[in-house]
């Protein structure tokens, strides 16, 4: 969602290069030390890094951090977070802290709106799409209804025979980042390019607008 969020591909700005390091891996190897016999196969795998954290640069000079890690013990969080030049926005738990305040919640951006402080923002500017599909989406289940509102777009969009929220070049492009980053780490961390898979035509794709 931070591709779509920040138009890469998409008319305004576009992948450009990412460069990716891997720690040492050792939370499965102990986990296999552990709980299997010497001789079991997972004791003689050679496990990779437990945490990768990739920084992605793009055309505009704007960076996105995207960080692996599945085995070190931590709560769940999945650090989506959004920097602009006058606030921040991140999730899970949601929480907002904007240069001069939000109505209802602290008049500085030193502390954190969240919780019941939220509802003025929430009023405003709640998606339309959660505000058709939120309940029945809590209901379905699936990461806290996540899951169900993105098959539900899916299907919605087939059934309507409209174009899907994701055309064909953003899968490339978020896809190459599992490659990209591979062949970086193996190269001490180098920079390796996206390629162009719109042969730049991202420059005339226009955005994915406000879905209702």
């Amino acid at each position: 969602p931070v591709a779509q969020y920040m138009n890469l591909a998409r008319g305004e700005d576009n992948f450009k290069f990412i460069n990716s390091f891997s720690s040492p891996g050792k939370g499965r190897n102990l986990y296999a030390a552990k709980n299997f016999p010497a001789d079991h196969k997972w004791n003689k795998l050679d496990f990779k890094g437990d945490i990768n954290t990739s920084i992605v640069k793009t055309a505009l000079g704007r960076t996105i951090m995207v960080q692996w890690d599945e085995t070190s013990p931590r709560p769940y969080t999945r650090h989506n977070l959004i920097q602009g030049t006058k606030g921040t926005l991140t999730g899970f738990p949601t929480r907002i802290a904007l240069e001069g305040g939000v109505e209802g919640g602290p008049d500085n951006h030193h502390e954190w709106v969240e919780g019941e402080q939220l509802q003025k923002v929430f009023e405003k500017y709640e998606h339309p799409l959660y505000l058709r599909l939120g309940e029945l989406a809590k209901k379905m289940g699936g990461h806290g209804g996540m899951d169900f509102i993105m098959r539900y777009r899916i299907i919605e969009c087939l059934r309507k025979g409209e174009p899907l929220d994701q055309n064909v070049y953003e899968g490339c492009y978020w896809s190459a980042v599992g490659t990209l980053s591979e062949v970086s780490v193996a190269e001490n961390g180098a920079p390796q390019e996206f390629p162009d898979f719109t042969r730049g035509n991202w420059k005339t794709t226009q955005p994915l607008g406000i879905i209702s």
